[in-house]
């Protein structure tokens, strides 16, 4: 009986859950949670006066977590001391460890870093605030930060607030404790956009800064950073936005008129950029190949700009062939005796000029020991192996040919060089079969030379089907490098000729024939580009560079009267970027904090430009008639924005799955 009535009372059980489901029509494995947190109470209360405690507790509907909090959450007035930031649960506790100013707003900027702990339903952007006087500051400042040489946006870095009357510091001092401190401070969004909240009304400048070392002033020049002198007031207005409802992807439901309270300014563009090195240290030696080492600084020394180098081992005196940089901050010694070359390591003292504590350039003496990365036994090894590879290639050659003569004894045999040949210069001849009419061709050497015969060097052209010698220039555009220009005639046959032995290099290796044909394209296989430009005053040049798709300068023109010229544009789709070169050296300069110098200024076009061949085209830009942040297109924007934290609305796909309707969750 006892049996019996356990049977029925699971049989009852089984049944009433059977018809429980059925009822729901819940699919397998039940709803998703798609319900965001939210901010249920807080202590001390939200926008809370006379605050005199530093910790803080915000409670939350369900349980909750905090992600990226040293990435995302950002605190004003900004804390010398790292606060404690935790989520326990249902609520999210911030412990301030620097001690509370008087008359202070205090915000917590967590945007959206707080999410609900099952699902990651995102509560949005969220700020909490409180203050320690009887008033409590609301006003807000927002911009966009921007990389000063190809407003690029730059995501992360810090933006701040100075009062007005400290912003200005002693031009003539890099001490810290003559530079502001940012009073109030945000971050910049992966769109460079960034918001200062709890802000007083004042007078105030805008900086950003890369703070490194946490002091939350510009105290390293390395440290990526951007000025203002611009003074801003900042004030709000009630305003209306519109905000469309949409019935679906394609149609509106409606358009509703929402009113706001609307911040000024909100259009602050900060360019940020990094400064010249200008203490000077020695960052490493290398020797990536036997015959050569070079030595890096990390900056250009003006009093004696390459260093004086005695040999430990060797007789240093007159035992290199120099190759420096522009700024001979990156130096490259060819040895130029072989014995030196198969030497392994190399003793040197080196003597220069390092930037001392006190940030003056001092005399400095190293003792370096620079190694080669294959050792000459590894090499000689090599070197050995191949010798013996090309002798079992010879003897191959000579039984094949001794099987021959026996097949064919009246006949004359063909002689086998039983010499290895000598290894010959890798000279690399960068010659275009279609050349454009203002292209040239380049010549790289991979080793210093100590004989370069022009007249060695022959260019050709076809008229008539008769061959002429065609007038040329060399010119040397690097240390080892050389250009050939010619005046190009469209659609016509060249060929390049190099003789035997035309060089040789500081180890006797000599160059062997060289011969390439060419062609010279047509005109009608390129398009023409002009560009007007407006909306800019400079006493300076203004240069205009056509870009790729990967935002890669491939050709470009200084404005001449209020237009650049491009011809011979290869078919395709290019962008536009003007620079104000304001001191005509030709490039993009970077600013100078304590001179007080902005970087140059750099513009983008944001309409393709669409080139085909045999077309002319001409636009007309006026640089400035957007603003910076509205400039670079999208499409060769590196910096991509983050994608929008959303509910992921996987119950609307389940329930269309097993065709039930979709619950309603509060």
């Amino acid at each position: 009986m006892k049996k019996l009535l356990i049977l029925i009372v699971i049989s009852t059980a089984t049944l009433i859950l059977v018809q429980s489901c059925a009822r729901m029509g819940a699919p397998d494995g039940g709803w998703y949670d798609e319900t965001p947190p939210r901010v249920v109470g807080a202590v001390p209360a939200d926008r809370a006066f006379n605050v005199d405690n530093g910790k803080v507790r915000i409670y939350f509907s369900e349980f909750v977590k905090i992600e990226n909090v040293q990435e995302k959450v950002v605190i004003s007035p900004p804390q010398q001391e790292q606060p404690d930031i935790k989520a326990h649960g249902r609520y999210v506790e911030v412990k301030l460890k620097d001690t509370l100013k008087a008359h202070m707003t205090y915000t917590i900027d967590f945007s959206d870093a707080i999410v609900d702990n099952n699902e990651g339903n995102p509560l949005g952007s969220y700020t909490y605030s409180f203050s320690t006087d009887s008033l409590i500051d609301t006003l807000e400042v927002s911009g966009y930060v921007l990389n000063a040489s190809d407003l690029e946006p730059v995501k992360g870095i810090l933006v701040g607030l100075y009062p007005a009357d400290t912003a200005e510091v002693k031009k003539d001092s890099c001490k810290n404790d003559s530079l502001p401190v940012f009073l109030r401070v945000s971050r910049a969004d992966s769109r460079g956009h960034f918001v200062i909240r709890g802000v007083a009304p004042g007078n105030y400048t805008v900086g950003a800064l890369q703070d490194v070392d946490g002091d939350y002033r510009f105290s390293n020049r390395g440290e990526v950073m951007a000025f203002s002198h611009d003074v801003i007031s900042p004030s709000c207005f009630r305003d209306v936005r519109q905000d469309t409802i949409w019935a679906d992807e394609v149609h509106v439901k409606d358009v509703l008129q929402v009113p706001y309270t609307h911040f000024m300014p909100d259009n602050v563009v900060l360019r940020s950029f990094e400064h010249i090195s200008t203490d000077r240290y020695f960052i490493k030696s290398e020797r990536k190949e036997p015959d050569n080492f070079t030595l890096y600084f990390t900056a250009p020394c003006e009093k004696e700009p390459l260093p004086q180098l005695k040999g430990l081992n060797f007789d240093a005196e007159d035992a290199f062939v120099i190759e420096a940089s522009a700024k001979s901050d990156t130096i490259t010694y060819w040895l130029k005796d072989t014995a030196l070359v198969n030497t392994d390591t190399l003793q040197i003292e080196m003597r220069t000029f390092i930037t001392d504590t006190l940030g003056v350039l001092s005399p400095s003496v190293d003792t370096l020991e620079i190694l080669s990365k294959v050792p000459y036994a590894k090499r000689l090894k090599a070197q050995e192996k191949k010798m013996d590879e090309w002798r079992e290639k010879i003897e191959k050659k000579i039984k094949k040919q001794e099987r021959w003569k026996k097949e064919h004894p009246d006949e004359p045999e063909e002689p086998i060089d039983t010499v290895m040949p000598a290894q010959k210069m890798q000279v690399k001849y960068d010659v275009p079969s279609s050349l454009a009419p203002d292209q040239a061709i380049r010549i790289t050497f991979p080793k210093p030379l100590v004989r370069f015969d022009s007249a060695a060097v022959h260019l050709y052209v076809e008229q008539d089907s008769l061959w002429y010698r065609s007038p040329f220039t060399l010119e040397k555009t690097g240390a080892r490098e050389w250009e050939v220009y010619a005046d190009w005639i469209p659609e016509a046959e060249y060929s390049f000729e190099i003789d035997t032995l035309a060089f040789e290099d500081i180890y006797g290796l000599q160059s062997e024939p060289y011969k390439s044909g060419l062609r010279v394209a047509s005109l009608e296989s390129f398009a023409s580009l002009f560009v007007n430009v407006s909306g800019i005053t400079t006493e300076g040049n203004i240069i205009i560079e056509m870009l790729d798709k990967g935002d890669k300068a491939v050709r470009s023109a200084v404005v001449e009267g209020k237009t650049a010229e491009f011809y011979y544009v290869q078919p395709g789709t290019y962008y536009l970027r003007a620079i104000i070169d304001r001191n005509k050296n030709g490039k993009w300069d970077t600013g100078e904090y304590f001179e007080d110098l902005q970087p140059e200024e750099v513009y983008y076009n944001p309409e393709p430009i669409e080139c085909k061949a045999k077309w002319d085209l001409t636009r007309d830009w006026n640089l400035t008639a957007l603003p910076l942040y509205k400039q670079k297109a999208a499409e060769i924007t590196k910096q991509r924005a983050d994608k929008e934290k959303t509910i992921q609305h996987r119950n609307a796909q389940r329930a269309a799955e097993k065709g039930i309707p979709e619950p309603v969750q509060q």
